[in-house]
């Protein structure tokens, strides 16, 4: 039977499930990436640690296909996704630093930005009723192209990685890294205030637990201020 690109667009809760084809796909590549990171510094090989970079690549272009080609799209799979790439990442990049100490400051500049700002940028498709941050075109087309279409998610990730590697002996390669690193820096805190010039929509759903009397108690508590 063929195979077809599904483009479940929409969320929709009744799907929503942790364990999936394509989080198991993410949750193997996120520890074969992470324990070869390891190895690399314990055994300072870098043979590992570019071994792991591309088990990240690899594994990270094989979940996403396979989360549409099977239908198995879900926010709780992006996420997961997210926040494993970030785990793989820190992996690979502490791991560099370990091996190449001068690459530090560039490191250190791009794993604030990845880590912090571009993590918050990531996770926001979940003020939105979509799957994923790929479908964020339908919120932002601006945001989604220079975020998540496939150029910027290369430029994001893995090719700061292999410009570090290739550059790692010269000396201009740390000043080329940090200049890169700081430029994504501060394109991700510009994205971030546009995503904030955007508007943040409150989630709708109830709140179970929620006693009416504590909004008038708060209410309360402030005119008493």
């Amino acid at each position: 039977m063929a195979l077809t690109l599904s483009r479940r667009i929409h969320a929709d809760p009744a799907r929503e499930r942790i364990w999936t084809e394509a989080t198991v796909v993410t949750v193997v590549r996120t520890i074969l990436c992470v324990a070869l990171a390891g190895a690399a510094a314990y055994s300072h090989e870098l043979w590992l640690l570019v071994a792991a970079l591309v088990v990240h690549w690899v594994g990270d272009s094989i979940d996403g296909w396979w989360a549409r080609v099977r239908d198995c799209e879900t926010r709780t799979g992006a996420t997961l996704d997210i926040l494993s790439d970030r785990f793989d990442l820190a992996a690979f990049y502490i791991g560099l630093a370990w091996l190449q100490p001068d690459l530090m400051p560039a490191v250190l500049i791009y794993l604030a930005e990845f880590l912090v700002v571009d993590c918050f940028i990531s996770l926001a498709f979940l003020f939105w009723p979509i799957t994923s941050p790929n479908y964020f075109y339908v919120v932002d087309r601006t945001i989604w192209r220079f975020n998540w279409s496939k150029p910027a998610k290369a430029v994001n990730s893995a090719l700061f990685g292999v410009l570090l590697l290739l550059t790692r002996e010269l000396w201009w390669g740390v000043w080329l890294g940090g200049a890169i690193a700081v430029a994504l820096l501060a394109y991700k805190c510009l994205a971030t205030a546009q995503l904030m010039r955007l508007g943040l929509p409150m989630p709708t759903a109830d709140l179970p637990n929620a006693d009416p009397a504590d909004d008038g108690a708060a209410e309360t508590a402030g005119s008493n201020r």
